[in-house]
């Protein structure tokens, strides 16, 4: 059953390693796994990033890219802020708020943000 939204963030070429890695450390923080996942987000400055797209289509979900204004609504549900996440993509988050904008005001985050190397995730789910 398809139970969570996956959020993710990255730097610039960050590759797929990488990625997994930190999408796979997040889900484990839930006692989750891949199969659990509906839906991998992120923010739509994002939606050339091969190794986001790369997951998605290894783990056969679908990807969802939003706006920074979109994202930007759910920093009073972010358990981490951060001005210099703003200062880049006019979000105060991008792995948490993109779980938390995929689960709409119903769902809530199970795992804030965890950072890797070049990448971050997070997930939100109804659990």
């Amino acid at each position: 059953m398809k139970r969570v939204a996956l959020g993710l963030g990255c730097d610039r070429g960050c590759g797929l390693g990488a990625v997994e890695q930190v999408a796979l450390a997040a889900l484990a923080d839930a006692g989750l796994t891949p199969a659990d996942v509906g839906t991998i987000a992120s923010i739509d400055l994002k939606s050339d990033e091969s190794a986001l797209c790369d997951l998605a289509a290894l783990w056969a979900v679908k990807m969802r890219f939003y706006s920074a204004a979109r994202l930007e609504a759910e920093t009073p549900r972010l358990a981490n802020p951060s001005e210099t996440v703003f200062s880049l993509t006019g979000c105060h988050g991008v792995a948490e708020a993109a779980a938390l904008a995929s689960v709409g005001e119903k769902g809530r985050l199970l795992v804030g943000k965890i950072k890797g190397e070049g990448a971050t995730a997070a997930v939100a789910g109804w659990l």
